[in-house]
């Protein structure tokens, strides 16, 4: 498929067929990282990291385990 480059600014906008970015997972707002090698425009996804919890507890240790803390009473429906 053959697209145009327009300017946006100062800078070139590409856009990026419905399908494309359906195919993908690119939506609005999303992060790519562009590159380019052998004279080629490369955009890829920059996929986020995906976290742990085991990696999260990791640093928590008896020194800095905190108790709990009181925030007052419900004001909603959020009883415990």
């Amino acid at each position: 498929m053959k697209v145009a480059v327009q300017k946006w600014g100062n800078s070139l906008a590409l856009r990026i067929p419905r399908a494309f970015a359906r195919d993908v997972g690119v939506t609005a707002g999303t992060v790519v990282e562009v590159s380019t090698a052998d004279g080629r425009l490369i955009a890829e996804p920059v996929c986020a990291k995906k976290v742990m919890l085991a990696d999260l507890l990791r640093d928590v240790t008896p020194d800095n385990l905190h108790g709990e803390t009181a925030t007052g009473p419900a004001v909603g429906v959020e009883t415990w």
